[in-house]
């Protein structure tokens, strides 16, 4: 499997998640910047945690104006695997290629601790290893992770099976402890927890590993 990992400035996560797909791939992804207008020829595109741009504006807003992100939704579009992670999640949020917003935590502080979250739709090519009803232990880490859609959209979301994580004790106030949402052909993966920072005992949970072994099996 072929990947590329966007790179945003203020991404602090784009090394982690490189080495979760080295470690699952034995394939070095492209590390492609925010600013470049090209995408090589690859089967996923990730946009990984960290704090782009600060969080100016709110979370994700100038990421998802960079330059590369025309290359990435046009994919997207096309059916290219697409996964967002924390601020990925949110970029993917800005630009429309997933449904609701990520909007400032409930409590209006930063969390940073292990959360356990339940697979709840397993058929895609990004979880698949894992089974319906699965109880994972995954971190997370951010400030602006409460997910919100209006009533129809939620709604959509909820009836189509979009979505793909709940949390077990939600950190944040997301409607319906939502922790990811996929779009409608499950294609394109947003979560707000970090599988690449449990993809192994020595990181406290090996959970997240299962996202990757999945999209290698499927890519």
């Amino acid at each position: 499997m072929k990947s590329a990992v966007i790179v945003f400035p203020g991404s602090n996560c784009d090394r982690d998640v490189a080495v979760a797909l080295e470690r699952a791939s034995g394939q070095r992804p492209a590390m492609v910047w925010h600013g470049d207008t090209e995408l090589p020829e690859v089967d996923l595109v990730v946009l990984p945690g960290g704090f782009s741009f600060g969080d100016y504006l709110r979370s994700g807003a100038l990421a998802g104006r960079s330059p590369i992100i025309n290359e990435v939704v046009k994919r997207a579009h096309a059916g290219g695997p697409t996964l967002g992670i924390c601020n990925g999640f949110q970029v993917l949020t800005e630009t429309g290629l997933l449904p609701g917003v990520l909007m400032r935590n409930a409590g209006l502080k930063f969390v940073c601790r292990s959360v356990t979250l339940k697979v709840e739709h397993a058929n895609s090519a990004f979880t698949n290893a894992y089974t319906n009803g699965d109880l994972i232990d995954i971190p997370v880490a951010h400030h602006d992770g409460n997910y919100f859609a209006d009533a129809e959209t939620l709604k959509s979301v909820e009836d189509n099976g979009q979505v793909a994580f709940r949390y077990q004790d939600n950190p944040n106030g997301s409607q319906n402890d939502i922790a990811g949402v996929y779009n409608e052909s499950r294609s394109v993966l947003g979560l707000m927890p970090h599988p690449e920072r449990a993809i192994g005992d020595e990181l406290g949970s090996s959970d997240g590993i299962k996202m990757f072994d999945s999209l290698i099996a499927n890519l």
